[in-house]
């Protein structure tokens, strides 16, 4: 099968499409023949060495995927060859093979087509079992979204408002913001012109938010803290920003606020079923009725893979870059 490796750690040019031997499914695995991948930012940390795989992970980029199962591992229920499906993964997406726990497979939601689909297991997954398993946003609540114009970011606003919840978010282009409010978002704010903190005070009434998800993580700590309500909640989700910051505990204790720090990718296969079932139960229903749309900025062969590498480092996508194959 065809897949891309990687010539060391470096630039999107160490990455090619190359011959590598055929998958097999083991017990309560699933092959699935690849249709489409998604570019993650997990995958170029990871292709700059900085965020290797989990232990037994594939060692080939790309952390969702859609397609076709093609055989299915001993003791597999509910599944049948030929079922078009997408994925969650520790590692292994941008192959024309993946080997994936049954738990982590999804149906492909009504309306949208296999190579779109591509595109949702990762930011459904994140938003869900963050915004709603661990932050607990209600509705009514303030949510703070960063990087609102990006996969997470415009999946979880368009999440957040079907479920009553009140959506600020930050981005960095009138273009990228007009999206964000096209996508539900009640209050955006540009994040190069405006102090986020104050617009956050003053379009909640000095309320704060009640829950913020975060992809910045150092930079943005103090000012997120700041910002938060009584009894809010903040969950980091990336670095982009940087790993070691200064926390003010005095306002973080005057607030009663939590700071959570979560990551996917490296937990247990239980813990991802969980998380899978959750979101073909909660959030595929208002996919299928369309009332949240998977936003793609565009697709690539896979032969195209250090391009699409280029493109999402330069930050002027928005939504999904996606991969086929």
């Amino acid at each position: 099968m065809r897949a891309v490796i990687a010539q060391g750690a470096g630039g999107p040019d160490v990455l090619s499409v190359a011959e590598v031997p055929d998958l097999r499914p083991g017990p309560g695995e699933v092959l699935v023949r690849v249709a489409a991948t998604a570019v993650n930012r997990a995958d170029l940390l990871q292709r700059m060495g900085f965020y290797p795989p989990p232990p037994g992970a594939s060692e080939v980029i790309g952390l969702e995927c859609s397609g076709t199962v093609a055989e299915l591992g001993e003791g597999v229920q509910g599944w049948s060859v030929g079922d078009e499906v997408c994925a969650l993964l520790s590692g292994g997406g941008y192959a024309e093979q993946v080997v994936v726990p049954a738990g982590q497979l999804m149906r492909v939601p009504h309306g949208i087509d296999l190579v779109t689909a591509a595109a949702l297991p990762e930011v459904a997954c994140t938003v869900w079992s963050n915004v709603f398993m661990v932050a607990a946003l209600k509705p009514g609540e303030n949510l703070l979204v960063h990087g609102g114009a990006g996969g997470i970011g415009t999946f979880a606003i368009q999440l957040a408002h079907a479920y009553g919840a009140r959506v600020l978010t930050t981005a960095g282009t009138p273009d990228k913001l007009g999206l964000c409010a096209e996508l539900g978002a009640d209050v955006v704010i540009n994040y190069r012109e405006e102090d986020f903190g104050a617009v956050v005070r003053e379009r909640t009434d000095g309320h704060g938010a009640d829950v913020i998800l975060d992809n910045m993580g150092a930079k943005y700590l103090g000012r997120n803290v700041a910002a938060l309500a009584t009894e809010g909640r903040l969950v980091i989700i990336g670095m982009q920003g940087g790993t070691k910051g200064e926390l003010d505990i005095a306002t973080l204790l005057g607030k009663r606020g939590a700071v959570i720090a979560t990551s996917l990718r490296g937990r247990p296969a239980s813990e991802k079923a969980t998380i899978c079932a959750a979101v073909a139960e909660h959030v595929w229903p208002l996919v299928d009725d369309t009332r949240i749309r998977p936003v793609v900025h565009g697709t690539l062969p896979l032969e195209a893979v250090a391009e699409a590498h280029r493109l999402m480092e330069a930050g002027e996508h928005t939504g999904k870059i996606v991969l086929t194959l």
